[in-house]
């Protein structure tokens, strides 16, 4: 990662974390679909960041939305779960033309195919981490699929449309 990735990484961070606490936390449709969207934050980290530094703030992450939604780490687990599994996926699901330094893993660089591929099963993860721990075991393991089939929908359509709000045309002047 880049010294000069470090403010917009700080400033995401924060836009992130403010958005679910305080406006998505309260997004829940039909009490099975969930919204989770500081979870955009650990995926649009750029590719060239080590996992240890990943993790780190994966649990940092985590630690503030536990303290805010007082939960006891499952927020964080999840958290360093997805962060852990991160450069696993993308060695996995490499373009074309390979990663570069610094590139970040958004919609506007990889193209929306990509990032299906890539956003959807971490965000799955993250929130089958989080519902099977919040569940405590498998005796409500039906229910417990659809909350996290319908929470990951819901929160990677929303992190969409957060990308899609955010992306800046260029213009040929």
């Amino acid at each position: 990662m880049n010294n000069q990735n470090i403010p917009g990484l700080i400033i995401s961070f924060f836009v992130y974390l403010i958005l679910q606490v305080l406006l998505v936390r309260n997004l829940v449709l039909f009490d099975v679909a969930f919204c989770y969207v500081y979870v955009a934050f650990i995926l649009l980290i750029p590719f060239d960041t080590g996992r240890i530094v990943l993790m780190l703030l994966g649990l940092l992450c985590g630690f503030v939305v536990d303290i805010f939604y007082d939960t006891l780490g499952i927020h964080a687990f999840a958290c360093v779960f997805i962060a852990f599994i991160k450069p696993l996926w993308t060695n996995t699901i490499p373009p074309r033309g390979g990663y570069e330094m610094g590139m970040k893993p958004t919609i506007k660089i990889m193209g929306f195919s990509w990032f299906l591929t890539y956003g959807l099963p971490l965000i799955f993860l993250h929130h089958l981490a989080i519902f099977f721990i919040e569940a405590g075991g498998m005796h409500l393991f039906g229910f417990t699929i659809v909350k996290v089939i319908f929470s990951s929908i819901l929160t990677f359509i929303v992190v969409v449309i957060l990308q899609y709000l955010f992306y800046q045309r260029r213009r040929n002047l």
